[in-house]
């Protein structure tokens, strides 16, 4: 290697582990695809990484070091040497050429060499270039290599933006860089297989090495070891004893080689300039529409990295307003970050915020469920000169030697104030948790105007996940701290109040301050696009605190009938399990999918419907229903998963969920999940418990009305096929729903060629799989499968029920036709739904996207009339002062309410009509509604 120093002392060499930042990209979103359904998420995240690396340093010289292919030294000096990995996914594999090709278009040197693993090669480089005196930086995820660090040598994660020198190595370790080896040998490592001294873990090494120094010293003193204090100390010594040999393994296997000879002379590390033919060409293969345009605009990749790109995420489309502009990754001044422990502090940077017009607000807390967490702290963040400005206040801090901090109360007045006050704007991510935590201490937030999860959800629902983290990488370029960077990860992760102030602080402030940016970014892009903007001002961002409201109103559950329900379940699950087994004539595992191949169609010789992607016989639920039809067994195998699934996800698990504060169950509503803008619920999920199955309807008994109230449903009739009509215009449609005709009679007089009056219950019922199927896409093929009938008849049923419906088979052409220009639909109040595979090359991908495209329309105005109508009622109730009503649940197209008994027929007509007012279609929008002491009464 030559002996030339690097031309520009200031500007050090940088070492990317190229191995680590593909690893992170392959597992963070956005997931991304091109147009032929090849992955290209993680091809996008290294180079977006690389690009921002590129521009926070402006390096001359810089290396992409990649580990190769086939084994390595370690491989051959242990065998066991990561043999837990699993293997790399295919879709991961397919994008490292690509990506090399990249890197070396962008003009990066690059390398990997057989043999051995990038962090050697990198080591070699590293410690080469700190003895000629020149600095490095090595941009990694990988603690190994905190061992490489001297005065020379730094490292940067870049996720994190933390630097590690060698005061950072031992600040966060606790050990010093030239201890790093024994660190890791003495803890092993189960990544790498590395397999260390048994019981020995963090602490213990940081107490044996602090102790006793190097593996060799500690084994000169092993006497002196029991006295160290560290919890098992006394019986350490014994466990080193038996596993030295081990750990000298460990020691090896941990030691990153120094003398890799990798052929790199120093005039091979500096930057080119791009070959912007090729990467035009590699871009256009990507379908990295943006960073193609760049190209050809004649930039390179020392711009700023153009975050958003148009690349498809797989199954989901980017906005076409998106297509079209270039985003540069902001510039964050962690500098203005403050951090507040006295009231005086409070008090001087609140006549700062007070003047401010708009704020971003969030809270630190103890716990993700609402009902159980406690105020941390909060942040918040505003503009300042056109600087963004912001504060954490630490509230309730409590790990040892936790420095003091304002209490609550100190500030209680002063912080009320601020959130009540409708002049100063507010915004936030997720707000709605936020709200809900603040009510338990009776503060409100006034004067909201926007919550960056809805906005992104809105702007496009599909485009990427909508947490924080994932809406800054996309649309802001920035690489937040994640929660377990400051907070740990697994069963090692603590809360919040157990985290160091020092390092909560620039967490919580960066989570304001990148929210109010995210607020800015897509206020502009929502006012660009009206039916958008007006969806979120005008539904989403109204029914935010409203879904508040009923989260907090919770449901009851009688406790003692669920116990009772999972009893019964518990003896007829063994009964089902005894007939099975009898049915098979061997015992199994009837919820082993292995076991059950074997017996279905190994031992029963049953017809293999369908096979996994790895070519063994399919058990899934839609084979067993095919298989049913002609079997008992897999009949039985259905019903004894259907109950088993209803026992472990309701009867056993709601009595478990009520609160002893209120003595109720309370569920989280999601509005950013559900691509067509369905409301969704977890924790627990009451959107999918069974109304058309009988032990579904006894779950639902034990959803019971408080003394002296009852339960009342109202749910909207039928609304999927009443927008269907309005949307097609079918004349046949529209008259039979403004004459209140059955809809599924009429379509089976229609089909069949049955007068109206004499149409059966069998027509009338595939009628009504013909009405449902058609608005969800189904084919002739899935059709013949519901109606257990031949493929032949079912077309038959489908081609006569579009010549008696015409309407329908023009507005499907027509939505189809429009989705593939366009790259997406619309509800009838502007909602879009993006169908990135409408134009795919992919049969089944381009077939379920028309499917889509079709039911989209349908399903999202449905969810968008009855988020208008619980706009309605809860304005009803608040602007009257409506005593003795609540909203408990929210169900697909039903509400359900808890109503004084003495007040049912009062307000049950009021609530009905607001309910049918909330949007105007060409055919009635009507409302069923029911009353009962439980909520199956009800139905």
């Amino acid at each position: 290697m030559s002996n030339d120093r690097i031309s520009d002392p200031s500007s050090p060499l940088i070492l990317v582990d190229g191995s680590s930042y593909l690893f992170r990209a392959y597992h963070s979103p956005p997931h991304l695809t091109n147009s032929r359904g090849e992955a290209t998420g993680a091809i996008y995240g290294v180079i977006n990484m690389l690009k921002s690396l590129v521009r926070q340093y402006s390096p001359e010289q810089m290396i992409v070091i990649f580990d190769a292919k086939g084994p390595t030294f370690r491989n051959e000096m242990y065998s066991e040497y990561k043999a837990n990995r699993p293997p790399m996914p295919d879709d991961l594999r397919t994008q490292i050429a690509p990506l090399h090709k990249i890197i070396e278009a962008m003009g990066l040197p690059i390398t990997a060499i057989e043999g051995v693993e990038a962090d050697d090669v990198i080591g070699t480089i590293a410690d080469q270039q700190s003895k000629l005196g020149n600095k490095v930086l090595i941009s990694t995820g990988d603690k190994d290599m905190a061992q490489l660090v001297n005065e020379h040598v730094t490292l940067i994660n870049t996720m994190t933006n933390t630097i590690l020198n060698p005061e950072g190595v031992e600040t966060k370790f606790g050990v010093k860089p030239e201890q790093i080896i024994d660190y890791l040998a003495l803890m092993g490592d189960k990544s790498d297989n590395i397999p260390g001294v048994p019981g020995v873990g963090e602490k213990t090494a940081v107490g044996l090495i602090q102790g006793l120094g190097s593996i060799d010293n500690i084994y000169q003193n092993l006497d002196d070891v029991a006295g160290l204090g560290f919890r098992g100390s006394k019986t350490m010594k014994a466990k080193l004893v038996d596993n030295q040999d081990q750990l000298k393994l460990s020691y090896q296997l941990a030691t990153i080689k120094l003398d890799v000879d990798h052929g790199i002379t120093s005039d091979k590390m500096f930057i080119q300039s791009p070959d912007k033919e090729k990467l035009a060409e590699l871009y256009k293969e990507c379908e990295f529409k943006r960073w193609l345009a760049e190209v050809l605009a004649g930039n390179s990749n020392s711009e700023p990295p153009l975050v958003g790109s148009t690349t498809k995420p797989a199954n989901t489309s980017i906005d076409d307003q998106d297509e079209d502009s270039s985003i540069d990754a902001v510039s964050i001044n962690k500098d203005l970050y403050q951090t507040i422990f006295t009231l005086e502090q409070w008090q001087s940077i609140l006549a700062e915020i007070n003047n401010a017009k708009l704020i971003a607000f969030d809270t630190e807390t103890t716990s993700i469920d609402y009902m159980d967490a406690e105020l941390v702290g909060f942040s918040i963040a505003y503009e300042l000169n056109d600087d963004i400005k912001a504060i954490y206040v630490p509230l309730a801090h409590d790990y040892e030697d936790a420095p003091e901090q304002i209490s609550l109360e100190q500030i209680t007045p002063s912080l009320k104030a601020l959130l009540e006050d409708k002049n100063i704007s507010k915004v936030g991510q997720n707000l709605k948790y936020d709200i809900n935590v603040l009510a338990k201490y009776n503060l409100t937030i006034k004067g909201v105007v926007g919550d960056t999860m809805l906005q992104s959800y809105v702007f496009n629902s599909t485009a990427t996940k909508h947490n924080m983290d994932a809406l800054a990488l996309k649309y802001l370029g920035h690489n937040c701290i994640s929660f377990e960077d400051v907070a740990g990860k697994g069963a090692k992760q603590i809360t919040f109040n157990q985290i160091s102030i020092e390092t909560a602080a620039p967490y919580a402030a960066e989570d304001a301050d990148i929210t109010l940016r995210l607020y800015k970014y897509f206020d502009e892009k929502l006012q660009n696009i009206a039916p958008l903007n007006e969806l979120m001002k005008n539904i989403e961002l109204p029914l935010m605190p409203i879904l508040s409201h009923i989260e907090h109103n919770g449901v009851l559950i009688d406790a003692d009938q669920m116990h009772a329900l999972s009893s019964e379940f518990s003896i007829k699950l063994q009964e089902l399990e005894l007939k099975a087994h009898e049915i098979a004539g061997e015992e199994f595992n009837l919820a082993s999918p292995k076991q059950l191949q074997v017996i279905l169609f190994e031992k029963l010789e049953l017809p293999i419907v369908k096979k996994t992607p790895k070519g063994a016989p399919s058990t899934a639920e839609e084979v067993l229903l095919e298989l049913s039809h002609d079997y008992d067994l897999p009949k039985v195998i259905m019903e004894f998963r259907g109950l088993s699934k209803l026992k472990s996800t309701y009867t056993d698990k709601l009595p478990l969920m009520i609160k002893p504060a209120t003595g109720r169950v309370h569920t989280s509503y999601h509005q950013a999940i559900a691509a067509t803008g369905r409301l969704s619920s977890t924790d627990p999920n009451l959107q999918n418990i069974p109304i058309r199955n009988a032990n579904g309807r006894r779950i639902r008994e034990a959803f019971v009305a408080p003394q002296g109230t009852k339960i009342v449903a109202i749910d909207y009739s039928q609304i999927e096929l009443r927008i269907m009509a309005h949307l097609s215009d079918d004349k046949g449609l529209l008259t039979a729903f403004a004459n209140n005709l059955d809809i599924h009679k009429k379509t089976a007089s229609e089909v069949f060629s049955t007068p109206f009056e004499e149409v059966t219950k069998e027509q009338r019922r595939a009628a009504k799989a013909v009405n449902f199927g058609l608005i969800y896409g189904m084919s002739a093929f899935g059709l013949a499968r519901q109606l257990d009938i031949k493929r032949g008849e079912a077309q038959s049923y489908i081609d006569k029920y579009f010549e008696r419906f015409p309407g329908v088979l023009t507005y499907m052409e027509t939505t189809r036709v429009n989705a593939e220009k366009q790259g997406y639909v619309e509800t009838l109040f502007g909602r879009r739904l993006y169908l990135p595979d409408i134009t795919a090359r992919n049969v089944p991908r381009r077939k379920a996207a028309e499917r889509a495209a079709i039911n989209a329309p349908m399903q999202g105005t449905a969810a968008d009339i009855i988020k208008m109508a619980m706009i309605n009622v809860y304005q009803w109730l608040t602007s009257n002062d409506i005593q003795g009503v609540k909203i408990v649940m929210q169900v697909h197209d039903e509400l359900v309410f808890e109503i004084d008994e003495n007040l049912v027929d009062e307000y049950l007509p009021i609530l009905t009509d607001l309910m049918e007012s909330a949007a105007s279609l060409k055919v009635p929008l009507i409302a069923d509604s029911g009353t009962g002491d439980n909520w199956d009464q009800a139905h």
